[in-house]
């Protein structure tokens, strides 16, 4: 996909899948939508024919939890079949990342789309190429993409366990003094486990969100997006826009 977009020099250009199940019907949809000034015009189903229901339910809660720890909002449904400007194109493409989630892409780069539903269509021939375990790695993928918010989930349980082998110490402390010890040496060694492990937890998950950090910039995304200005070009902008053009042409 990303090496189609960086041989195009349309002024629209359409994303579809080769084996028709995104019906080639909508593209006049499409193309008038965008005319009417959108960005984008994109493809959502409202079903999912011809999938089992298990492969339904973890697409539906994939999108749930991908909502909730991402920063983008993908919408229900949401398939990579859609029509875009040259000025979005151009967006995507400086988004240069290797391990390539596109949905997350499209949304990231927070241009006006138009979304046109549809009733899901069975491929005609062959069959899909995507197994279970392989759209279960693409979803990981998807979600730690665009988010550092595993890493937190990491630094938050260090902190509880912290808190809790903390507390412990104190009840059992408590109850040796006033109930003496039952077996000698199992109080000290199970607290000496539990704060330790509740630390280690913690200092991992403060690592994380420094190699969070790291692992962000490392994607090297531009800090904004320019659509349209009304203020002149800086050199270096001018040298940038003439070299895409030369590319192009």
């Amino acid at each position: 996909m990303y090496a189609g977009l960086k041989n195009t020099d349309a002024d629209y250009v359409i994303i579809m899948d080769a084996d028709l199940q995104h019906p080639p019907a909508l593209i006049p949809t499409m193309i008038q939508e965008i005319e009417n000034g959108h960005d984008c015009c994109a493809a959502m189903r409202t079903s999912r024919k011809g999938e089992s229901k298990i492969r339904s339910a973890f697409s539906r809660t994939f999108y749930r939890l991908s909502n909730h720890l991402t920063d983008i909002k993908l919408v229900q449904g949401a398939v990579d079949f859609r029509i875009m400007s040259r000025q979005m194109v151009e967006a995507v493409l400086e988004l240069c990342e290797v391990q390539r989630f596109s949905k997350g892409i499209f949304a990231w780069v927070g241009f006006d789309t138009k979304w046109i539903p549809y009733e899901n269509v069975e491929r005609p021939l062959g069959k899909t190429k995507w197994s279970f375990w392989g759209l279960f790695k693409y979803a990981i993928d998807g979600i730690t993409a665009f988010s550092v918010a595993p890493l937190r989930m990491v630094s938050a349980m260090g902190f509880f366990i912290s808190c809790f082998a903390f507390l412990y110490i104190i009840i059992t402390i408590i109850q040796t003094l006033a109930f003496g010890i039952d077996v000698p040496g199992y109080v000290t060694t199970l607290c000496a486990v539990l704060f330790l492990g509740g630390i280690i937890e913690l200092s991992v998950g403060i690592l994380g969100e420094y190699i969070g950090h790291i692992y962000m910039e490392a994607k090297n995304r531009p800090i904004f997006i320019l659509k349209e200005t009304n203020l002149p070009l800086t050199k270096s902008a001018k040298e940038k826009y003439l070299s895409s053009r030369k590319e192009q042409l």
